[in-house]
């Protein structure tokens, strides 16, 4: 499945358009439909009976435009939403194009290298593209940003991540397990393999500890936007054994629809005034949930625009680099049910 090329007529009154329906836009959906500052909510899906099956549940204002609708326009909204997978380019220019900020859920490093790269347009139009909506990247993000504040200066930033959020997501990491990823170190993106790096990552209980891999994941090419200064950015991926060992082949099974208990964590080593010094932070929920509630904050937000002061600049990046303030926009994920712990020490966290 993949986005589809032509989606959106000039429909009237519309604020927020989501592009794909599965796991974490059907859950987008959902909350942004009544949501203020949401007039009216358009959602498509190259399955048009899944798509179908949203707007029934959601009732009125919600309108489905059939992926294979032969349209030449976006909608003139607010924001679009891309929560399908496959490239989002295509999609976030024709959106760019008639006025629309972007924000999209793939953790894809192609995906999010692409869309960096319309950052001088959407500065142009004055737009935000939001890149890596989602657990990680995206609430690894805010919650790298959030650590960064309580140093002087930030030497290192390392993420983990366990879990998918569905079939979608669930064949991305699969591929990001033997596709050659990218990490920051000493002044240059270098190349590692996948599957590679074993390393012993403890998240917040109930998960513990997991033995976690390099893998191609976006958080590296936006955290170093984000924090240009620092010396190394990693990446790491939660694998079991066969997860490595059958990355090389394609999914022997079928994903489940709906990935399980998932976890981030995020570890910031900088100085505090000449004291060398490690935060480390992390959060625990179904990826599917967390990626759902940080795009539909990044929505709304987008919303506003960022003359209301949430996002800084306009352009495209990651949410490290375009939030103002990291703590109001976890606050509002909290009230979604997203939360962040604290852990106190390296290998010993707490929740």
């Amino acid at each position: 499945m993949s986005c589809p090329d032509r989606i959106f007529a000039d429909v009237p009154g519309v604020a927020v358009a989501v592009v794909g329906t599965g796991a974490v836009g059907a859950r987008v959906a959902r909350q942004l439909h009544g949501s203020p500052g949401v007039e009216r909510l358009l959602v498509a899906d190259v399955d048009g009976g899944r798509a179908d099956a949203i707007a029934t549940s959601l009732g009125e204002d919600v309108t489905v435009v059939p992926a294979s609708a032969p349209v030449d326009e976006l909608v003139r909204g607010s924001v679009v939403v891309l929560a399908c997978p496959g490239d989002h380019r295509p999609l976030a220019q024709r959106a760019l194009a008639v006025g629309a900020s972007v924000v999209s859920v793939s953790d894809d490093l192609d995906v999010a290298s692409s869309l960096l790269a319309l950052d001088a347009e959407a500065f142009e139009r004055q737009q935000v593209v939001v890149v890596g909506a989602g657990m990680a990247p995206g609430l690894s993000c805010l919650l790298a940003r959030h650590a960064a504040a309580d140093f002087t200066g930030v030497e290192e930033i390392h993420v983990a991540k366990v879990g998918t959020g569905g079939p979608a997501c669930a064949r991305q990491h699969h591929r990001a397990l033997r596709t050659p990823m990218r990490e920051w170190r000493d002044g240059a993106m270098v190349t590692r393999r996948s599957g590679s790096g074993r390393e012993l990552c403890w998240f917040p209980d109930p998960v513990g500890g997991l033995d976690c891999y390099r893998a191609a994941v976006a958080d590296p090419v936006l955290l170093h936007a984000a924090f240009p200064s620092v010396s190394r950015v990693t990446a790491r991926l939660a694998a079991s054994r066969r997860d490595r060992v059958t990355s090389r082949l394609p999914m022997l099974r079928r994903p489940h629809a709906e990935g399980q208990l998932g976890a981030v964590r995020v570890e910031v080593r900088g100085w505090r005034d000449a004291v060398s010094d490690t935060r480390v932070l992390g959060a625990i929920d179904r990826p599917g949930v967390a990626a759902a509630g940080v795009a539909v904050v990044s929505a709304l937000w987008a919303l506003g625009g960022v003359g209301a002061g949430r996002f800084r600049r306009f352009g495209a990046g990651g949410l490290a680099d375009l939030v103002s303030e990291p703590v109001p926009f976890l606050a509002d994920l909290a009230e979604r049910g997203v939360r962040a712990a604290v852990f106190e020490g390296e290998t010993a966290p707490t929740r």
